[in-house]
């Protein structure tokens, strides 16, 4: 009585608890089926176990098996898409992504694409270097056309080459009605599969997700 004790209430514990890994949830299932089996053998003839308790245990664990496998196959499916996704994002190496990103000056000017709130009647640039600080902030016309930073300081001197980013900041009135990153394009230099997602990294080594980018040309279009 106390082994049948013993062995259904362990038996009752593994199904009732949820596996952590495919390892543990198979060595589970083994030890599940000796235990059942050292529950038939030891229980009392005169008390035998309900055979339906039994089909009620192997059903609940039946299920977290078929979940377990499940979850393996689409983990496994979705690591070949990302894959071949990869692979097809491996033909835009050495194209220009538009990002809001930080990009890599090397002295070249850089082409910017604001888009300024249509209320504002004042609008700046706003250059920040690799660590976030503020490093420039230049007044822009009030449009949407493509801007140039040519990335020298108000004593023409260049700045230093580096990563930078851009924000444009939207005022009206004196007051910031809108401030969010431009976006300008950089350089693919490398594809990479991250956790399922396909990663590009830009020169400069900067990085983005694939669907994030907005816009891709040829070099020195």
């Amino acid at each position: 009585m106390d082994i049948a004790s013993s062995t259904a209430a362990g038996a009752a514990a593994l199904v009732n608890t949820s596996p952590q890994t495919n390892t543990v949830l198979s060595s589970d299932f083994e030890t599940f089926l000796k235990m059942l089996t050292a529950q038939a053998r030891y229980q009392d003839p005169l008390e035998p176990i309900d055979s339906s308790e039994y089909a009620a245990q192997l059903a609940q664990f039946s299920m977290v098996e078929q979940q377990v496998k499940s979850n393996d196959l689409l983990t496994a499916l979705a690591s070949q898409l990302g894959a071949s996704n990869m692979g097809q994002m491996a033909s835009w190496i050495g194209m220009e992504a538009r990002t809001t990103a930080p990009v890599q000056f090397d002295g070249t000017p850089i082409i910017i694409t604001p888009n300024p709130a249509a209320i504002s009647d004042e609008v700046f640039l706003v250059v920040r270097d690799e660590t976030g600080q503020e490093v420039q902030r230049l007044q822009v016309p009030v449009s949407a056309e493509p801007i140039e930073w040519a990335g020298v300081t108000e004593d023409g001197l260049p700045f230093e080459s580096g990563l930078y980013q851009f924000d444009l900041e939207s005022r009206k009135d004196g007051e910031i009605i809108l401030s969010e990153p431009t976006t300008t394009y950089a350089r693919i230099v490398e594809t990479r599969l991250d956790a399922g997602q396909t990663v590009l990294i830009l020169e400069g080594g900067s990085a983005i997700l694939a669907d994030t980018v907005t816009g891709l040309r040829a070099p020195n279009a």
